[in-house]
């Protein structure tokens, strides 16, 4: 089994106590740890994988909380830096109808941003090692090139990149600069993973089979679809698949994508497989276990206090069976 590496933000979620109001009429938070690469880093390992999260957060007692909770989920925390130059990002999220949420993030700079190219080292990856990133740290400031450092060192090693883009808009003031980016980096993914409702802003083109059509022009070996409760769809090889989603009652959306991909890259190095030939059956499989764990994961507020274990979504699927 190979290791699995995320790189980019962990933060603090406050997450609204009350559910349908707007944030600026939130009256109380609770507080749950959070950002995306840490989220996924986090159901790698609840699920039994070997994860790493790679990033920077402050000299503060949020970051003391993060790395404790990293910890706590079997996460790898040695590749984890920190700084008094900048504090540790939290952001505050309201919870609209059936979990859907609505963020302010307070990052102006915030630690996660200023992690160096010099910080990354070439000697943690091997073959067959996964890399995964998303889109909020590739702001234009020192974690971006930290990014590329990383990515190339991992390609150099014969190692698989993962990149969500899991767009966060009110984070970047030119929408069109964020599009190009987003584009620059999905030619290093070998496995590039994108929300129904962000292929428009991606590609620019509003029909879904011709937005797909465009994202599979670039040299991807397994392009993923998520579609909520609807389930998810995988574009590898010659094969499509569209797998059924699980209908459960939504408490909090947050980090049901991550629960996803994490899920997915989970049963990527767990059992060995090859990007390049998957199997349909295989593929069908891990559709089914991600979509599972996306689903439990919405089930409870926030995202790495969410996460199912092994054994609650094998429960959880052999109900449907």
């Amino acid at each position: 089994m190979g290791k699995i590496f995320t790189i980019g933000e962990a933060l603090i979620d406050f997450i609204s106590e009350q559910s349908g109001v707007e944030l600026k009429k939130v009256n109380s938070f609770q507080k749950a740890p959070g950002g995306a690469p840490a989220n996924v880093a986090a159901a790698v390992s609840i699920l039994g994988g070997r994860s790493y999260f790679i990033g920077k957060l402050g000299q503060d007692a949020f970051g003391d909380f993060l790395v404790e909770t990293l910890k706590n989920a079997g996460v790898g925390t040695e590749y984890i830096f920190r700084t008094n130059k900048a504090n540790t990002a939290l952001a505050f999220v309201s919870l609209k109808g059936e979990g859907e949420r609505d963020f302010s993030f307070y990052r102006n700079p915030s630690a996660d941003m200023l992690l160096e190219e010099s910080e990354i080292c070439r000697d943690w990856f091997r073959t067959g090692d996964i890399l995964h990133f998303c889109s909020v740290s590739l702001i234009d400031a020192p974690v971006r090139k930290a990014h590329i450092a990383a990515i190339e060192a991992v390609k150099k090693a014969k190692g698989i990149i993962s990149f969500d883009p899991n767009i966060r808009l009110p984070l970047w003031q030119d929408h069109e600069e964020y599009k190009s980016i987003i584009r620059e980096f999905i030619k290093y993914a070998d496995i590039l993973k994108v929300s129904e409702d962000e292929l428009e802003f991606i590609t620019g083109i509003n029909d879904e089979e011709k937005a797909i059509q465009w994202l599979l022009s670039f040299d991807i070996k397994v392009l993923l679809i998520t579609r909520g409760s609807d389930g998810a769809s995988a574009y590898f090889g010659d094969y499509e698949i569209n797998a059924e989603g699980f209908k459960v009652k939504a408490v909090d959306t947050t980090g049901a994508g991550d629960s996803f991909i994490g899920a997915f890259l989970y049963q990527i190095s767990s059992n060995d497989i090859d990007i390049n030939n998957i199997a349909y059956k295989n593929m069908n499989d891990i559709l089914k276990f991600s979509n599972a764990v996306a689903a439990l994961t919405t089930m409870n507020k926030g995202a790495i206090s969410a996460i199912p274990s092994l054994e609650s979504v094998e429960n959880f699927i052999k109900q449907y069976d």
